[in-house]
């Protein structure tokens, strides 16, 4: 499918992800990818605090309010709390957390893993795996859509966990 893949391996598409336990028969199914010269624990944090901010086009997503671009100290995510905060309002909720390693959620009838893999003392591989139930017709459009979303918001984790500078346009 148009826009199904970015930025990853054939292994990392073959793999397991925990959204496929809630997604038994997806009809659209997208992977994203992205190094990230830190490690494991320094992307975690960052891949925690989606849970308040969208980290992808603000402007979009979150009606121009800028995602934190500092840590906020948030406690460990725990299954059932709200996945993100967009556009100032709690959305979707957690439904599967390994703390430092792996956190899913869903929204919009989607379910979305965070796979944290560690690729060396100093690299991760951030991964992100969409899963969803559609219409066929839908499908082809709601891929190229996450994928520029998903994209965005993946730079921008790896920016933040690489140690900040200023948003890539």
């Amino acid at each position: 499918m148009i826009g199904d893949r970015w930025g990853v391996r054939d292994d990392e598409v073959r793999r397991r992800y925990p959204c496929d336990d809630f997604v038994p028969a997806p009809v659209l199914q997208a992977w994203r990818g992205v190094d990230v010269a830190a490690s494991a624990a320094a992307v975690w944090p960052w891949v925690g605090q989606v849970r308040i901010a969208p980290y992808s086009y603000d402007w979009i997503d979150n009606l121009g309010r800028r995602s934190p671009q500092n840590l906020v100290g948030l406690p460990e995510p725990r299954v059932g709390e709200p996945f993100t905060t967009a556009g100032g309002r709690q959305r979707g909720r957690i439904v599967a957390v390994e703390p430092g390693r792996e956190l899913t959620g869903t929204i919009m009838g989607a379910f979305l893993s965070y796979v944290l893999v560690p690729d060396g003392p100093d690299r991760t591989r951030l991964l992100l795996k969409v899963s969803l139930r559609t219409n066929r017709l839908v499908a082809p459009a709601a891929s190229v859509g996450d994928l520029v979303m998903a994209r965005r918001q993946l730079l921008n984790l790896k920016r933040l966990a690489e140690g900040g500078g200023s948003p890539t346009p």
